[in-house]
């Protein structure tokens, strides 16, 4: 059974299609590591100079059986963000590359969060500009059929502006509700071209998130508790993350996160004078022999005195 390549006739199907549909958008085990990734409003809410990356490879190992090439799809981001008093919010830069067997998309977006007192936290309301290349080597898709004329032949890339959008509410050191969308817009591009026969072209993978969290101290200070969880959906289908974690002393955590119908992952985590480290390796759960998926994150906070006049 050729199960790579059933997958990635899939992606083409998608992509080919007249009324075309968009990729599912990349997902990260360390979802709370990614925040400033796919919300907007989240930039400057950490008072400081908030810098990450993340490298996902999933189903580790997973081969194409017909030409034995490992093309197990990996994505790697790096985002910072920073308050900006004199503009009353934050400003956010994130930049993500993503592969798919033989798609490879990057996008960089740039954007700005106006802040709000309400309650005991803050409200951070932002929007972020987004270049999104898009580029599909179909010269090496194995169709069942041979000179399909319903798949572009070639290499065809495209250059999608779109925007994201999001509402980030934070009490510090107590619980935190955000939704966003990435893609707002669900740009189109340019028709794709070669020996096609349908309209297909490349179009934004809108996706909304939900979003929360919330901290748990125990008696003993030493000891916290943190669940969180993530809703995505874009419409056609829809994925649930329930994670907690347990920290010690606020420098090593351990916890476990569910995916519902795909994995069982297991976060470990340490802080090395301010860097967090933080690696998640996931069981897969789905029943298709698929091996697991391993993710490293790294971030650095540092707090800013902007009301210190510089030297």
């Amino acid at each position: 059974m050729r199960r790579l390549g059933i997958i990635l006739l899939l992606v083409i199907n998608v992509l080919t299609i007249n009324a075309l549909r968009a990729q599912q958008a990349p997902i990260f085990t360390n979802f709370s590591n990614s925040y400033g990734v796919i919300n907007p409003g989240y930039y400057g809410l950490s008072e400081g100079v908030n810098a990450m990356a993340t490298y996902r490879n999933q189903w580790t190992g997973f081969k194409d059986d017909v030409t034995g090439k490992v093309v197990s799809p990996r994505t790697f981001f790096v985002s910072a963000d920073l308050p900006i008093k004199v503009l009353g919010g934050g400003v956010g830069i994130s930049l993500m590359k993503a592969q798919l067997g033989f798609e490879d998309n990057t996008s960089f977006s740039l954007g700005y969060s106006y802040h709000f007192d309400l309650g005991m936290g803050t409200l951070g309301v932002g929007l972020a500009l987004c270049l999104n290349n898009r580029n599909v080597d179909f010269s090496q898709a194995d169709p069942l059929q041979g000179n399909d004329p319903a798949i572009p032949s070639g290499q065809q890339s495209d250059m999608l502006f779109d925007m994201n959008f999001g509402m980030f509410y934070m009490v510090p050191e107590t619980f935190y509700v955000a939704v966003s969308t990435t893609s707002l817009m669900k740009s189109k591009g340019k028709a794709l071209g070669g020996q096609s026969t349908t309209s297909a072209s490349f179009v934004g993978d809108r996706t909304f998130y939900l979003v929360a969290g919330y901290e748990y101290q125990f008696n003993n200070p030493k000891f916290m508790l943190n669940p969180s969880m993530m809703v995505l959906s874009d419409i056609a289908s829809t994925q649930i993350n329930a994670s907690a974690r347990l920290w010690y002393n606020n420098k090593f955590s351990f916890g476990v996160n569910y995916r519902y119908e795909e994995s069982i992952d297991l976060l470990v985590g340490f802080v090395i004078k301010g860097v967090e480290i933080s690696y998640a390796y996931d069981i897969n759960t789905m029943g298709l022999k698929l091996p697991g998926s391993h993710e490293v994150s790294v971030s650095y906070r540092f707090k800013l005195d902007m009301d210190k006049q510089p030297r």
